[in-house]
């Protein structure tokens, strides 16, 4: 069974869970994200630029996330999904190193990067809160638990190196809604981890409009902030762009 049947196994259960504990409400949504990738990344050797010599641009790409109220005491489920996909040709002015192979300086190379990531979140709301302040507001706190897919590969003529590596990472969470008229809400995201020279950083800032009845449309920013040295692999990477979502919530 590959990775990523094992995440949808694992997100299935998860809302089984939630299903079977009597969930007290749900929101979820489908979206498309445009990103621009900036920073390095280096495979047992030498570090390569994301713009300048890997030549990527920006990408778009499908997003979904669900999230799962429950009653009493019971963690909240908030789940996630985030596909991301770069390939373009590049080229490096001088003979640069990864893995085990050495390529041609001002050669023409073809690169591709993965950096899949999924969310399984559980995450409390502050007591009484929402009712102090007639709904208006809403703060919620938490732990995340992340796991990146990533997957590097160059190509020049027939020399070909590639790294492939399941990542997981444990972050703090922490959520923000603010919905001042029934029909508008403002709402932030953060999640984010530091250990030793490790980094990884999440902000997600999202206006929500009310449509009709239980359906939403929103649109927002997310931005990521990378930086790991794992399994010789070395990335220092980041990625910004607006966003758009439709979903609903009960």
């Amino acid at each position: 069974m590959g990775f990523k049947q094992l995440v949808g196994g694992a997100l299935l259960l998860l809302m089984g869970t939630a299903a079977s504990a009597g969930a007290t409400g749900i929101e979820a949504a489908v979206g498309v994200w445009n990103h621009t990738p900036r920073g390095t990344i280096a495979y047992q050797g030498t570090s390569l630029d994301l713009k300048d010599e890997l030549k990527y641009g920006d990408e778009t790409r499908l997003t979904g996330r669900v999230k799962v109220e429950t009653p009493l005491f019971f963690p909240n489920l908030y789940l996630m999904a985030t596909p991301m996909e770069f390939k373009e040709q590049g080229i490096k002015s001088s003979t640069f190193t990864f893995g085990n192979q050495t390529f041609t300086a001002n050669t023409a190379f073809t690169s591709k990067l993965r950096l899949d990531h999924y969310d399984l979140g559980l995450y409390w709301g502050l007591p009484f809160l929402r009712t102090a302040t007639a709904n208006i507001l809403n703060v919620d706190l938490g732990i995340d638990a992340r796991l990146v897919d990533l997957k590097a590969e160059v190509a020049q003529g027939a020399t070909t190196e590639s790294k492939s590596l399941t990542v997981p990472v444990p972050m703090l969470y922490a959520g923000v809604q603010v919905k001042p008229l029934s029909w508008l809400a403002g709402e932030a995201e953060a999640r984010g981890i530091a250990y030793g020279k490790d980094r990884y950083f999440d902000i997600i800032g999202r206006g929500k409009l009310i449509l009709f009845d239980h359906v939403f449309a929103a649109a927002g920013y997310r931005y990521e902030k990378l930086k790991i040295d794992e399994s010789d692999v070395k990335a220092d990477v980041n990625f910004g762009g607006p966003f758009g979502e439709v979903g609903f919530q009960f």
